[in-house]
């Protein structure tokens, strides 16, 4: 008896999982939702009042960028910082159209 509600709870919670990962949010949904924007130094911003899984979101990226650009800055022996304002402006240059940016004045839509 046991037994069987161990694998009946294991089997839930792989469920709720695999259910609560497919309605994870995408970053190309949050930028198209304005949640999240590309920042002048290579970094995701969270817009406005957006919720948890937004900045979950931008967390995320933005510590697998953290970590890409301190490997480009250690292989090029370049400042990080020189790095990141880079990745920010070609990250700026390639947003969509209607999705955020910031700029001098806070956050726009391109």
């Amino acid at each position: 008896m046991q037994t069987r509600c161990l694998v009946l709870l294991t089997c839930g919670l792989l469920a709720g999982w695999l259910v609560s990962n497919s309605w994870a949010l995408s970053l190309e949904e949050a930028k198209a939702k304005g949640l999240v924007g590309e920042k002048p130094n290579g970094y995701l911003g969270t817009v406005g009042t957006a919720g948890a899984e937004a900045q979950a979101l931008a967390g995320d990226v933005n510590q697998k960028r953290r970590q890409a650009y301190e490997e480009i800055a250690r292989r090029n022996r370049t400042p990080l910082d020189a790095v990141e304002a880079l990745a920010g402006e070609k990250a700026i240059q390639n947003t969509k159209q209607g999705n955020f940016v910031e700029g001098s004045g806070g956050w726009m839509k391109k």
